[in-house]
């Protein structure tokens, strides 16, 4: 089974807070940039754009009201997290089960990170949560102990997987652990949006997205690989001539032009065209580069 392409980065589980890092920018009040790590349906680029940019993604009523700041990431990369990734609770859009992180269980999740301002972050988190994106998050808890809860909600705890290049790559997850909740199975929908992230951000063949999606917890035991292979389109089963970008040992304040990779960020499942965002100030697209992380020190 072929391996995601990944370089392995070094990861400093203590992350030090409030120093500038590779952008220069970092101050008391908190970091200038950080790592977006997803794990659901925002591994798509498409997806995360109606977050970013504002809008109603194809087949739901929700109208995203999108960021204070639309511009796209300055960077995406396939990311490998420590922990692992289930279903539980039910979606209200999808119906079943939606993904949220343990990062106290012994596995490992396929993911991919965006890196995003600050305010960025604290706007696409609270639109996860149906709240206004009016209002920065106040990181400084989570990047001490590696856990902080800024709300009730299912996507309202903040958890710091590590750092890479000096910035803190942060997700966010619902408050209880995979063993506190019972799991729930996702729906066709949800897995097929998930699949095509897997396939956009890591270049799997359809196989082993089918073998990754099929043997999470909530999934297992409900849906088959085969059956998951199924889901995926013509385009999923194409493999993608991505080049493997090297990450860079700083993080550029001003993003470079890249060439934009094949399929990153290339349509919805159904089709329809993503909401046009901002373009960054040179007008460069985001580039894909590659994060492995090591275990971050959590706080329970």
């Amino acid at each position: 089974m072929r391996e995601a392409p990944a370089t392995a980065l070094p990861l400093d589980p203590a992350g030090p807070t409030g120093q500038a890092g590779p952008t220069g920018q970092a101050s008391a009040a908190g970091p200038e940039l950080v790592w977006y790590a997803s794990y659901g349906s925002n591994l798509r680029l498409s997806r995360l754009t109606y977050y970013l940019a504002g809008g109603c993604p194809p087949g739901s009523s929700h109208r995203h009201p999108g960021c204070r700041d639309p511009r796209p990431p300055r960077l995406a990369a396939p990311v490998l997290l420590p922990g692992a990734m289930y279903f539980a609770s039910e979606s209200a859009i999808w119906t079943g089960g939606v993904a949220f992180y343990d990062p106290t269980v012994a596995g490992e999740v396929a993911g991919r990170a965006y890196l995003l301002t600050a305010g960025q972050f604290a706007d696409v988190a609270a639109q996860e949560m149906h709240r206004a994106p009016d209002a920065d998050l106040d990181l400084a808890a989570v990047l001490q102990t590696g856990r902080a809860q800024v709300g009730s909600g299912r996507y309202e705890t903040l958890v710091l997987v590590g750092h890479s290049g000096g910035v803190p790559v942060l997700t966010f997850t619902a408050p209880w652990r995979m063993a506190d909740v019972p799991l729930t199975a996702p729906s066709e929908g949800y897995l097929t949006m998930l699949a095509a992230g897997l396939r956009e951000a890591h270049d799997w063949p359809p196989e082993q997205i089918a073998d990754y999606l099929a043997s999470r917890p909530g999934a297992a035991g409900h849906w088959t690989p085969v059956a998951i292979e199924r889901l995926l389109t013509p385009d999923d089963h194409t493999t993608l001539a991505q080049p493997v970008l090297g990450l860079p040992s700083s993080i550029p304040s001003q993003p470079q032009p890249q060439p934009q990779p094949q399929g990153l960020g290339q349509g919805q499942p159904d089709g329809a065209a993503a909401p046009q965002i901002a373009a960054q100030r040179d007008g460069a697209e985001p580039r894909q580069d590659s994060l492995t992380l090591r275990q971050n020190s959590l706080t329970p």
